[in-house]
Formats: structure tokens, sequence, C-alpha cells
């Protein structure tokens, strides 16, 4: 994805950007309202995150006047604020997701994911089947199919499972699956092996091939390729 970040807060800006960056996304920072809404009405992007207290020009009215131009890319809105009169506030400038400081990133990118497929006509009738190798998974009716067996998953390991096939072939860091899971509380490594143990044992041991592979101090890679 293309992504512009409105955040004037230059630390959890570059934050943003290297982590969408790390994951195949193009980002362009900016700090400042009025130069925000320049480059929101003039760039394509394909998302936008927004900061809603910026100089210059504050976010709720930033988004007010892209909506007013008609300019309808999908907007993250970030905010210290998070009472209910502030969510609305930012929905009825034509926001189209609130995420309250703070948050964790992978959550950030899972959101505006969600966002683009949801503004992407096109994309709709295919991107809620996932596939790597023999293994499927419809994100829709929550399913998980291989060989034309279907798997038994939990509401956890199928959250694992959905973040691996959109990842693959990367390695994904057990950090990164952690904040997933639990944001800035984990409770420990061993928990998420048992939660990876149990992923294991639905997807892959009732089969020769194994898909799941464990990249030792790393994290873990879906794919069907063994390299």
């Amino acid at each position: 994805m293309q992504i512009l970040v409105i955040e004037d807060d230059r630390d959890i800006a570059a934050g943003i950007g290297e982590f969408l960056g790390t994951h195949g996304h193009q980002v362009e920072l900016v700090h400042d309202g009025r130069r925000g809404l320049d480059r929101a009405a003039g760039g394509a992007f394909d998302t936008i995150v927004l900061d809603r207290m910026l100089p210059g020009l504050d976010g709720v009215e930033l988004c007010r006047r892209l909506r007013r131009r008609h300019i309808h890319t999908p907007v993250l809105m970030l905010t210290a604020l998070d009472a209910l009169d502030d969510k609305l506030t930012g929905f009825g400038a034509g926001a189209d997701d609130y995420l309250a400081k703070p948050f964790a990133l992978a959550e950030l990118e899972v959101r505006l994911q969600a966002l683009h497929r949801r503004h992407t006509p096109a994309d709709v009738a295919t991107t809620h089947l996932l596939t790597v190798g023999d293994l499927s998974y419809d994100t829709l009716a929550l399913q998980a199919m291989r060989d034309d067996q279907a798997l038994t998953l939990n509401p956890t390991t199928r959250r694992l499972l959905e973040y691996l096939m959109r990842a693959s072939p990367r390695v994904v860091p057990r950090s990164e699956l952690q904040t997933l899971l639990w944001g800035e509380q984990v409770p420990g490594d061993d928990v998420l092996r048992i939660h990876m143990h149990a992923l294991r044992n639905s997807i892959d041991r009732p089969f020769d091939r194994k898909l799941l592979h464990t990249v030792h101090g790393v994290g873990y890679r879906l794919s069907a390729d063994d390299a």
C-alpha cells in the first residue's frame, strides 16, 4: 500500500513508518496539518494515518476538508482522546476508523489493510479467501481447509493463521505475533509457543507436507516452500 502518515510527533511517525516499511508498504511522513492536507489532496495514497491534534490544521478539520473536495481515501485517525464524543466528532468529519494512543503497530497495520480492502471493490470477492499451498482459509466463514478436510481452530489460532497467511512467505518475528495477540502486555514467550503448537497440530500434524516452519531465534514462516 501507499500510505500517508500525518503525525506531528516525529518519534511516533518514525516508528510507524519503519514498521510499515518493513512490511512492504510505501510510507510518506508529514508533520503538520497544512502540509498534510496538500499531500493528501495531491498524492495517490491507498490509506491515510491522521493524528487528531496537529499544528497548523487539526486532524478533524483536515479530514473534513478532504471530504469536501470529494477525496475519499480511507482515513484512520489517531488520538489520545478516546471519549465517545471525540470519536463521533472524528467519524462525523469523515474518518473511517479510529485508534487511541498508545496502540500496537501490528493492529494499526491490520486495520489499514482492512480499510484498503473495504475500499477496493474489485478485490472484495477474493481477499476473504487466503491460500498457501493446499491450505485455504475463508476469513468470512472462519473456516480453514486442507486437502478437502475441515480444520479445527480456536479464535487465537484463527487469528494467528490469518496473519501468517497474509504475511506468507515472509518470516514473522515472535515479537510481531505477540504484539498482534496482546499489544504491549505480553504474558511471556512460552504462551506464544503454546498457541503456535496448537496451530501446528491443526494445520500440519495430519499431513505429510509441513507448512508452518520455525525459524529458530527469529519467528515463524508459513509457506509450501521448505527453504
